[in-house]
């Protein structure tokens, strides 16, 4: 018997309506995100619509994306372990290899074990529920990460908010939090945030965890691969010590796909049992995880790599800085050129990629209103030359829409 296709037009086109309405205002503001089609490798330059343009904006801090090392690991892997799982880890979705990453990975980290997740959006987004509860509390910095705002949503712990790096704030909230009969606190804050390339300040966080009897968590996504000794992240770059590390395949190693959390066996035995995204997810594909154990010894064997990445971030701070561009300071490859509204952002970025330029620009609801950025992020594999063809078109892109005089 065959059903006919039925749907409601009045609620349908009303709802389409609704939505292309939103889009229009999402547009009129300036605010609207379009994509580039890249049609070459992930790398320093790129080439996108036909040109060859240097690129500014990706997470691929070490120039890994496109490392022949990892391309030929990826291949190796297909045929002995196939192109993909087809199920979750705990029903037929784990591989030796699965294991061996986890492994390696905690090694490099300094942890127990590790458990591997499809991205670490979803690592943050299953890492608190099943380890706290309403006897529990939280304490996030304001300028966490999305994905870690997610997660502490799904978790019934009482929710403390201090202000960014402000270790008066999170005395206060540890305090209100240990007085108000707190189980376990645990605190959690970026590495790195991303937005303006600030680190934490996690001697200091780590001290007040000490004294108040507190966890701590870090997502190091923007560190782990570069930061500190042998790239191991933001806590090694401080000397000081964490509980637990999350982060990603995605950026500095390699920048595929898949996250991680590290930590204290215990930790990561209950995980297995009750983090939501691991559980209903499929497994990495193989040649991701074959991918990401070349990738870490590549890492540990790249301190060329780190200082060629500093020494290009160092020359092309300076260099945006004698142009007489605004930009946030800092130590990290994150250099955040500020224009203040969307539509100059998205201006500047036009004009850039008509001088050979890739850059995307930031705003709203990415940043606050008023704080429209384009986020530079520089790459091992770019060389003294393409950053003065970038510094070139910064001048012209600069001058062509008012940013500069």
């Amino acid at each position: 018997m065959k059903f006919p296709f039925c749907r409601s037009p009045v609620v349908s086109d009303a709802f389409l309506s609704h939505i292309a309405e939103t889009l229009k205002e999402i547009e009129a503001e300036g605010l609207y995100k379009k994509e580039r089609l890249i049609s070459s490798p992930q790398g320093g330059v790129i080439t996108v619509g036909g040109r060859e343009v240097i690129n500014l904006c990706a997470n691929n801090y070490l120039g890994l994306a496109d490392h022949p090392a990892l391309e030929e690991a990826a291949r190796k892997a297909l045929e002995p372990k196939g192109y993909g799982m087809a199920s979750v880890r705990f029903i037929c979705g784990t591989q030796d290899i699965h294991r061996q990453l986890e492994q390696r990975l905690a090694q490099f980290l300094g942890k127990e074990d590790s458990i591997l997740f499809a991205a670490c959006f979803d690592a943050n987004g299953g890492l608190f529920e099943p380890l706290l509860g309403p006897e529990d509390a939280i304490i996030s910095d304001a300028l966490n990460h999305a994905s870690i705002i997610d997660g502490i949503r799904l978790c019934k712990a009482r929710r403390f908010r201090y202000q960014n790096s402000d270790m008066t704030d999170l005395e206060a909230k540890l305090k209100e939090a240990r007085e108000g009969g707190a189980r376990h606190i645990m605190i959690a804050t970026d590495g790195v945030f991303s937005m303006d390339g600030y680190l934490a300040k996690l001697p200091e966080v780590t001290a007040l965890a000490q004294k108040y009897d507190a966890l701590v968590m870090v997502d190091d996504c923007h560190a782990t691969g570069f930061m500190g000794p042998k790239g191991e992240g933001t806590p090694a770059h401080f000397g000081v010590d964490v509980d637990i590390l999350t982060g990603t395949l995605g950026k500095a190693l390699g920048g595929g796909i898949g996250g991680y959390i590290a930590g204290p066996q215990p930790v990561v035995d209950l995980l297995r049992q009750r983090a939501r995204p691991y559980l209903f997810s499929n497994s990495l594909p193989p040649a991701v995880v074959m991918s990401g154990l070349e990738a870490i010894r590549l890492v540990e064997e790249g301190d060329d790599l780190r200082r060629n990445l500093f020494e290009n971030a160092n020359y092309w701070r300076k260099g945006l800085e004698t142009l007489g561009f605004d930009l946030l300071p800092g130590e990290h490859p994150i250099i955040p050129v500020m224009l203040g509204e969307a539509k100059l952002a998205q201006a500047m970025a036009a004009a850039l990629f008509e001088e050979g330029v890739y850059v995307s620009g930031f705003f709203f609801p990415v940043v606050p209103r008023g704080r429209a950025r384009i986020r530079t992020q520089m790459n091992a594999a770019l060389t003294r030359n393409d950053l003065d063809r970038a510094l070139e078109a910064f001048a012209k892109a600069g001058k062509a829409t008012g940013v500069l005089s």
